[in-house]
């Protein structure tokens, strides 16, 4: 469990560059209370304990601004940057090495008990304010833009932007970039 809880603050350390030091992330990063906070809530869920888990989700969405269901699956060292507004539902999950800034909604599009929320896979990054929609998966390594909304799955490695969210072309960055060099 201490590993587990030095995992997150190593990983908070490496992918938020304005972190200064282990304390200052321990005592003021709401996105890693929530996650601390998922942890016992996903234990009471998994325990038989659901009303205790929603309760515990409740009262971590009031404190910190994220709002994770306990049924969710979530991987090791899962950083949340900033946190506030953030949303996982309950069939949402997450693998391992995952940022999501803040304002992220990985919601549902069914009303049916079924798979209905996203799938992220291992090391994707997820911008602000990104929506994302429906038993969809996005793959290893992908990067979803801020702002877009994704309703389709992401292939692994793949950035993807805008509403509706499409792949990005990075060969069409790059030509330009060269012919701009070029001049």
């Amino acid at each position: 469990m201490f590993e587990t809880l030095r995992d997150d603050v190593r990983t908070a350390l490496a992918k938020d560059p304005a972190a200064r030091n282990t304390v200052e992330v321990i005592l003021t990063y709401p996105g890693l209370h929530a996650v601390w906070l998922f942890r016992v809530a996903h234990a009471l869920f998994e325990g038989g304990f659901p009303f205790a888990a929603r309760l515990l989700s409740h009262v971590t969405r009031l404190l910190t601004g994220v709002e994770i269901h306990p049924a969710a699956d979530v991987g090791d060292r899962l950083f949340i940057d900033h946190g506030m507004g953030t949303v996982v539902g309950e069939t949402a999950e997450i693998g391992d090495d995952v940022l999501l800034y803040h304002g992220v909604t990985l919601g549902g599009a069914s009303m049916r008990r079924e798979k209905r929320h996203p799938t992220l896979g291992d090391d994707v990054t997820v911008g602000a304010d990104a929506t994302l929609l429906g038993p969809i998966t996005v793959g290893d390594g992908a990067t979803v833009g801020a702002g877009s909304v994704v309703v389709e799955d992401v292939p692994p490695g793949t950035t993807v932007a805008g509403n509706p969210a499409k792949p990005i072309d990075d060969r069409a960055t790059d030509d330009t970039s060269r012919r701009a060099a070029d001049c």
